[in-house]
């Protein structure tokens, strides 16, 4: 059972950061979601500080608004500060990580956070941290719910917005012409992001959430060329990479997050190399079989 809990909160945080990751990847904005998971760290502390509570309702808005300054300021450097955009992230979300490390050790009798459990989590920890009513009633681990509220609220997001998504992403300019505001999208988009980053963190910590928002897209990008297509593909590789990773960890007795981001690196690898259309080996075995019967001939 506990093996169990541990998959779903797996898979229920890898299929809400994929569908979120698919977007950022086709922007070519995969690192603006490594950015936002390690800058809304000062948005959890400082949110604790005010509130003097650990309520995941308090964190999300905190590590949300966060989340939409990072952005902003990504957006502010590169365009009024002439910075290239990596650069921007770079300066950007180290800043603002760095800041949120000096006020857990600043403040750290006062927050009940540490940077192992923001950095690595722990997952395995989930059939432990039950949530119980006020009656008694023990309802399951409480990141199940969080993590599975997360995923509907994705899903919902993306039904509602989903061709003001898709246009703002593949033809911006198209967009913008018949009245779609770009920019308001894209801030929608990246809370989005930092929401489903911060409900991550205490589950399974920043490094995971980040693997978790490319590995599984950008795997899927290499399978198919329909974008529909795409987010199933995300789901599923999800779905496996959580399964596979848990069980590695179990059999090899390691970090549960770690496998889990292992494993998703080596289902991008095995894909890259043997896609059935767009795989390394699998074009270079065609390409020379063409070269061959064109010498051939």
């Amino acid at each position: 059972m506990q093996s169990l809990q541990i998959i779903l909160a797996g898979s229920l945080v890898s299929i809400s950061c994929g569908l979120l990751g698919c977007y950022l990847i086709l922007r070519k904005m995969a690192m603006v979601g490594d950015a936002i998971s390690h800058a809304v760290l000062p948005g959890i502390v400082l949110a604790f500080l005010f509130t003097g509570s650990r309520d995941s309702v308090t964190m999300l808005i905190g590590a949300g608004l966060v989340g939409l300054l990072t952005t902003f300021l990504i957006e502010y450097f590169h365009k009024k500060g002439k910075l290239q955009t990596d650069a921007s992230i770079g300066v950007t979300f180290t800043w603002l990580f760095a800041i949120g490390v000096i006020l857990i050790s600043v403040f750290a009798g006062k927050v009940d956070l540490d940077q192992d459990c923001v950095l690595y989590g722990e997952i395995a920890y989930v059939p432990l941290d039950l949530w119980i009513t006020d009656s008694g009633t023990v309802m399951g681990p409480r990141v199940i719910y969080i993590s599975g509220t997360v995923l509907v609220l994705i899903l919902l997001f993306i039904k509602i917005g989903y061709k003001e998504l898709f246009l703002t992403t593949f033809d911006p300019a198209y967009a913008s012409a018949i009245g779609i505001s770009t920019a308001l999208w894209h801030y929608l988009l990246m809370g989005a992001v930092s929401i489903t980053t911060v409900a991550s963190f205490e589950s399974v910590g920043a490094i995971l959430v980040i693997a978790l928002l490319i590995a599984p897209p950008a795997t899927a990008y290499l399978l198919t060329d329909k974008f529909k297509h795409m987010l199933v593909y995300t789901c599923i590789i999800g779905v496996i990479t959580s399964i596979g990773g848990y069980y590695l960890a179990y059999f090899t007795d390691a970090s549960i997050a770690g496998a889990m981001a292992s494993v998703a690196g080596v289902i991008f690898l095995l894909v890259f190399l043997f896609a059935p259309y767009s795989g390394y080996v699998i074009k270079t075995i065609r390409n020379r079989k063409n070269n061959y019967t064109t010498s051939a001939n």
